[in-house]
């Protein structure tokens, strides 16, 4: 948690839009983030690291998430869902959120590390 902004996530394995014989492999993931401070945030931009099984990287940049730039009140929280594609059965993503006060100042909240993996995968 960083200046009171909150990160969770949930993901899932999507079979249905996976093609293993393609090495595509497609997943959700759903954040959830919660301003625990007291004032309100707009979230202005995204940067994820995507890494998948064979050390291969993807950067993602830019504004908002899903088109949108949300401006999260104190207390409240925004949740959205989204995918990504890796070329192995797992990969790992993190990143950043960048947000703005009211008063203009702007900061960075971390996304910590969370695994995209098909279930069973792991022992």
């Amino acid at each position: 948690m960083t200046n009171d902004i909150a990160i969770e996530v949930d993901t899932g394995f999507l079979a249905e839009q996976s093609q293993p014989e393609q090495q595509r492999y497609a997943f959700r993931y759903t954040i959830t983030i919660r301003n625990r401070g007291q004032q309100p945030a707009q979230l202005l931009s995204r940067h994820w690291v995507i890494t998948d099984a064979n050390d291969q990287v993807q950067e993602v940049q830019g504004l908002g998430v899903i088109g949108e730039q949300p401006n999260i009140d104190a207390g409240d929280s925004y949740t959205y869902s989204s995918g990504a594609i890796l070329a192995t059965p797992a990969g790992i993503m993190e990143g950043s959120y960048e947000f703005c006060l009211p008063d203009g100042r702007r900061f960075n909240a971390p996304i910590p590390a969370f695994a995209l993996v098909p279930p069973g995968a792991l022992h």
